[in-house]
């Protein structure tokens, strides 16, 4: 399952640093952040629960950048 999320993030740096921790989050297949449309597009893993998963993935966001947010 693929899902796009809006996402706040204050440069493209943080935005790749950010795709990284998405990617390497247990339930996430894939991850893409685009900094240009502050867009996270995640892909789950199969059976994974995606407010589970995206609460995981906020968590690793916000070790990067404290203030980041999600919208899911």
């Amino acid at each position: 399952m693929k899902k796009t999320y809006k996402i706040e993030v204050d440069c493209a740096n943080c935005a790749a640093k950010m795709e990284d921790a998405a990617k390497k989050t247990e339930g996430v297949k894939d991850a893409v952040v685009n900094f240009m449309t502050l867009k996270m597009k995640v892909e789950f893993e199969e059976g994974a629960e995606p407010k589970d998963v995206m609460d995981k993935v906020l968590k690793a966001c916000r070790k990067i950048e404290p203030d980041c947010e999600i919208y899911y």
